[in-house]
């Protein structure tokens, strides 16, 4: 499945739509810019299994780069727009690009990696030109608008989101397989569990870049629906946009659920959003309250999923097995998930331990085959890295990443618990919670809030302060509840909803002089 295969049925149909400024793209239109795009990856000298990379906003013609290079059998990095021009021209080497394409938004920082990046041979650049670039627009209208011979289905390397250390790229095993007869994971998966068909509408409100968001949205034009983008997320603009699309899905992230139903209960009430049928959320652990309120708004079509970049396992629960379920992420449905204690060996049902996969894809870490190692189990199981267990139902639920956890005094605490109570109390926007050096007891628990207003004075703060380790703790034992609080303007929350929780426990860590 790809856009070329609806031609006959639905040309002139919007495959691409921008939300905010309604540009459209129509399937012919996105099949034959494709089409081109391949041609000229082609004319340069780019065979099946090369690289490519672009780093952009999220574009009107995004859609249409990711698809070129599938049509071309490239493999292509899509790399964070948000990344310090160091990180970006660091990525652009490690998976070996030959291309680079950007747009006049990144232009300042384009123009930086330059000398950076010797080995890419080419470089596009929309809306503008710099020195260096050649004008992406002028590249791929020379081009015809035939078809590949052949064609070889391209893939993603995307690269993992880490705060210590380099990122890694996640390298699928690749295959050369003809692209009229490639139908990816996810596409199926949409198709079959989420019932999305060429009469459906997604709307998007991630960056582009991100895993997640870039797999569904391929996947929503690959089965022949309309894929609506937002430029980025507002809680007030996605309801606006759920009810002028009509959309059907959509994929989010908890913290956007609890900036919408933070929002006041007639901005909530002033959108219709009962076009929805399927709204997935991921990336991030969700508490259990948001997830009630949210099925209580918009009824029972909330899915959740947990997975990675890797695509080694797939865990899903949708709402009836959630509410059966309170506080699961699912059950797996393509790989089988063991539990594994400190000592390698599975723990008993029930038991807190290491989460593995077993009979999900196979991947490897680019260039770093000591972190490829690490995420294997001598059984050949792989990891993310989370923590958690399994009920006598085999549902899972994650307790928390395992570098997060707080040894206090001996005892594990895992900080997820105390984030998703503060969650709920009506003066907190965001919050963090995680360990900070402690003579006595190695660590304490910290945690540091963003506010709906900010304290005007010491004595505010310690006055909200007081008053949300108190509420903690009349939900939570008092060892896992923070000792003290903390407030910042904002939190490094990435726009996927992944909380850059390790720049911030650096903090403390640095401040005290001591490495953890």
């Amino acid at each position: 499945m790809y856009p070329g295969s609806h031609l006959e049925t639905q040309p002139d149909k919007p495959a691409v739509v921008i939300a905010d400024s309604g540009w459209t793209q129509t399937f012919a239109e996105l099949d034959a810019a494709a089409n081109r795009l391949s041609r000229l990856f082609r004319a340069v000298g780019l065979q099946p299994g090369d690289h490519v990379a672009l780093c952009m906003e999220n574009h009107p013609r995004y859609i249409e780069i990711l698809w070129g290079c599938e049509y071309a059998g490239l493999i292509y990095t899509a790399a964070s727009s948000r990344l310090t021009t160091d990180e970006l021209a660091y990525i652009v080497n490690d998976c070996e690009a030959r291309v680079f394409i950007t747009s006049r938004y990144k232009s300042d920082q384009a123009a930086a990696i330059v000398d950076q990046t010797p080995k890419v041979e080419l470089r596009l650049m929309l809306d503008a030109t710099i020195d260096g670039y050649e004008s992406y627009e002028s590249a791929v209208e020379a081009q015809s608008a035939e078809p590949l011979e052949e064609r070889i289905a391209g893939t993603d390397m995307l690269y993992s989101s880490g705060t210590t250390g380099r990122p890694k790229g996640v390298l699928p095993a690749f295959e050369p397989e003809p692209l009229e007869e490639r139908v990816t994971g996810v596409a199926g998966l949409m198709q079959i569990l989420f019932a999305l068909d060429g009469t459906k509408t997604y709307l998007s409100p991630a960056p582009m870049y991100h895993a997640a968001p870039l797999r569904f949205c391929m996947a929503t034009v690959a089965v022949g629906a309309t894929l609506v983008i937002m430029e980025r997320f507002d809680a007030e603009l996605y309801l606006k946009y759920v009810e002028r699309y009509r959309a059907t899905h959509s994929q989010v992230v908890p913290t956007m659920f609890v900036r919408m139903l933070k929002l006041d209960a007639d901005v909530r009430e002033r959108y219709d959003v009962s076009s929805l049928e399927c709204v997935i959320h991921a990336a991030a652990p969700c508490p259990i309250p948001v997830k009630k309120q949210i099925i209580e708004w918009w009824g029972p079509v909330i899915h959740e999923y947990y997975a990675g970049t890797e695509g080694n396992g797939f865990v899903y629960c949708n709402s009836e097995m959630w509410l059966a379920h309170e506080g699961t992420v699912g059950t797996p449905i393509n790989c089988v998930v063991h539990i594994v204690g400190e000592d390698g060996e599975e723990v008993p049902q029930g038991d807190v331990g290491t989460v593995y996969f077993e009979g999900g894809s196979t991947f490897e870490y680019h260039n770093d085959p000591e972190k490829t190692a690490s995420s294997r189990h001598p059984k050949g199981w792989s990891t993310l890295g989370d923590v958690g267990y399994l009920d006598a139902d085999n549902f899972l639920y994650l307790t928390d990443r395992k570098a997060y956890m707080i040894i206090s005094g001996g005892v594990n605490i895992y900080p997820q618990e105390a984030e998703n109570v503060l969650t709920m109390h009506p003066a907190v926007v965001d919050v963090a919670v995680f360990g900070v050096p402690h003579d006595e007891f190695g660590e304490e628990v910290k945690a540091v809030v963003q506010p709906r207003e900010m304290p005007i004075d010491d004595e505010a703060a310690q006055i909200l302060a007081a008053e949300l380790i108190q509420y903690c703790r009349t939900q939570l034992a008092d060892v896992k509840c923070p000792r003290s609080v903390d407030f910042r303007e904002e939190l490094p929350r990435h726009p996927t909803g992944k909380l850059y929780k390790r720049l911030l426990k650096d903090e403390y860590w640095q401040a005290a002089g001591r490495a953890i």
